[in-house]
């Protein structure tokens, strides 16, 4: 008898899928829950695997330390050679296996809260969400956030399994328990039906076939439950969406939209309209890589074309006309926030709807969800795997829906600007309605006229370094000298502009962000009075320097570094602040426990230890000379 035969015991033989029908569903809960063992004994179970996976499996059991016949589960999920050192899920493991009744997609997602991010990744496409409990431990606080996490993303159909029941002798007053902290919870999240199985992935019970150990329990397994579950279409019913991914011209005779059909279905003949522009055409044709179609509907790639030209661009959204998305640029949303550094309200993010790809930032941070408790807390900032709601501003409007009418349409992601990295994922409630009271007025005189009438160019000159580089003293002098010259200009000092405009404000991270974005809004508003506007601040962030010149506009920005070694600065300290720093006195200051990025590519760098505050002053002024901001001829 060789090992295959030794660890293969009477299981179902690969079956015929006489139905069509996907079930996604993912598993969660806290790390060391079982998770990855109850979905290898699901795939065992069903006879998913093929004889050179098991014995693959059975060969990595006995390194594993399993005794011959005793097999490893976990081992057919943890996939990476991280995971199997370490015995945890790491990524998202994706597994696929079919019943006679329905096709399935899993999603082994981390049990571990710096992975959460994961969890939410394969949240987001689940129908289903099988949430794990080690009856030994109860409800864990990860148990509770994966639970949140499901419910916000819009997951009707939960089962609690209460594994490893083997380890608590079967006992059903300790199922009783755990289902019924559960259901509490469940309840206070919008879960109304959880369906709560004592299982043992080790050993079998209740997964795949009732478990002799409990036969005080009477519902079904867990793999009935996966085949009986009623899994309503949304995408198909929900109204049709279409983010237009590229404007398709092979040729000069052809211009038609490509992109995967969001929701809905749509046939030509059907008025639709395009979004953010609010233009409508009639469908022409759908066209497929195999011909024409006579509909297109939720999930199929095509290409549309019209009856004539509108103006669609990668990014837009069409819509149907009887049910059509909104357009907004200003949204409150739930925010899962999955980037190791803080969401810092104010700072620039970039913001990922479907196809489209806008700037924009959190203004406010409304409240933060306690997940032990489920109340609303005051904060500034989310912390990593935190969950807010907040306050999305754009910088243009985009089409959209709320989450609760369309998963496809109604969630964002929100990109750090710097790293490109994915930093939180979002869910839209609504639009503000502020966004749609709020016009830009024109006025009369304009930005070229009040700066013809000074005979100047506007500008920003934006002084950054750390503190006691020099960055006050430096445009204190090149301010005298314009003055000299007959230009007209003002200088926003940070001490000076925290005794009025940002005295409210501290030296925390977000409080840093707000003082900047506050100041930059003020500087963008002198230069379109026609002033040179200087502009000395520590700015130790560089998104926040990047939103200063993004909201400035090219040619009108100046960034100028007043490059100084952290030791010739502690050394002048003419205010005294870095010692008072090194003494623990002052908390978050740049330099000593508070980081300051350089500028990367700034418009002029002044090496104050090589350079007079004079001379760095002289070459300030032809800088501006040489750029036409004087107005000399």
């Amino acid at each position: 008898m060789n090992l295959l035969d030794q660890v293969t015991p009477a299981r179902a033989a690969p079956t015929e899928v006489r139905r069509s029908t996907l079930l996604r569903f993912i598993t969660c809960g806290s790390v060391d829950d079982g998770k990855s063992t109850l979905i290898g004994r699901l795939l065992y179970e069903t006879g998913s695997l093929a004889d050179d996976q098991l014995a693959a499996l059975a060969a990595d059991s006995r390194k594993a330390g399993r005794e011959a016949g005793d097999l490893d589960y976990s081992l057919l999920l943890d996939g990476l050679a991280a995971e199997r050192e370490q015995g945890i899920t790491i990524d998202v493991a994706y597994r696929y296996f079919a019943t006679r009744r329905r096709k399935y997609i899993i999603a082994d997602t981390p049990g571990h809260e710096q992975y959460t991010r994961n969890m939410a990744t394969g949240a987001s496409t689940a129908d289903a969400a099988v949430i794990l409990v080690d009856a030994r431990k109860g409800i864990l606080p990860q148990t509770r956030r994966h639970g949140y996490i499901a419910a916000l993303l819009g997951i009707r159909h939960v089962v609690l399994a209460v594994n490893k029941m083997d380890l608590v002798d079967y006992a059903e007053p300790a199922f009783a328990a755990v289902r019924d902290a559960f259901e509490v919870f469940a309840r206070g999240i919008g879960i109304e039906s959880v369906a709560a199985i004592p299982t043992s992935a080790t050993k079998g019970d209740n997964v795949a076939s009732p478990g002799p150990n409990t036969r005080w329990y009477r519902g079904p397994t867990l793999l009935d439950w996966l085949e009986t579950v009623e899994v309503e279409d949304l995408a198909r019913a929900a109204p049709f969406r279409f983010p237009v991914q590229w404007v398709n011209r092979p040729d000069a005779g052809f211009r038609g939209f490509a992109g995967m059909v969001a929701s809905g279905s749509v046939r030509p003949g059907q008025r639709l309209r395009a979004l953010p522009s609010g233009r409508e055409a009639t469908l022409a044709r759908i066209v497929a890589a195999g011909g024409d179609l006579p509909e297109a509907v939720s999930g199929q790639s095509v290409t549309l074309t019209f009856d004539e030209e509108i103006d669609v661009s990668r990014g837009d959204l069409i819509s149907s006309i009887e049910r059509p998305a909104g357009v907004s640029d200003q949204f409150e949303a739930h925010l899962v926030w999955m980037g190791d550094q803080p969401m810092l309200p104010g700072r620039p993010y970039l913001f990922r709807f479907g196809t489209a790809t806008l700037a924009g930032s959190i203004s406010h941070l409304k409240h933060r969800v306690a997940l032990e408790t489920l109340e609303h807390v005051a904060a500034r900032t989310l912390a990593l795997n935190e969950i807010g709601v907040c306050t999305v501003i754009l910088d243009r409007r985009v089409a959209f829906d709320r989450y609760a009418e369309n998963r496809e349409t109604g969630g964002f992601i929100v990109i750090d600007r710097m790293t490109n990295q994915t930093v939180g994922a979002g869910m839209i409630h609504f639009a503000l309605r502020r966004a749609q009271n709020i016009a830009w007025q024109a006025t009369s005189v304009d930005r070229s006229a009040r700066a013809t009438i000074k005979q100047q160019a506007p500008c920003v000159l934006w002084f950054t370094g750390l503190s006691g580089a020099g960055k006050s003293t430096i445009a204190n002098l090149v301010e005298s000298r314009l003055l000299a010259l007959g230009r007209h200009s003002y200088l926003l000092d940070g001490d000076n502009v925290r005794h009025g405009l940002n005295k409210d404000l501290g030296f925390t991270p977000a409080d840093r962000v707000e003082n900047i974005r506050r100041v930059a809004e003020v500087a963008r508003l002198m230069a379109d009075a026609g002033l040179i506007v200087l502009v000395a601040f520590i700015s130790p962030f560089r998104a926040e320097r990047r939103l200063a010149r993004d909201l400035v506009g090219t040619g009108e920005f100046f960034e100028i570094f007043v490059d100084t070694p952290l030791a010739v600065a502690e050394g002048r300290d003419p205010k005294g602040l870095y010692k008072r720093a090194r003494r623990g006195e002052i908390a978050n200051f740049t330099g000593i426990d508070s980081p300051y990025e350089p500028p990367e590519a700034p418009e002029l760098r002044i090496d104050t230890v090589a350079l007079t505050p004079a001379g760095a002053a002289e070459r300030i002024v032809e800088m501006l000379r040489a750029a036409g901001k004087l107005g000399e001829h």
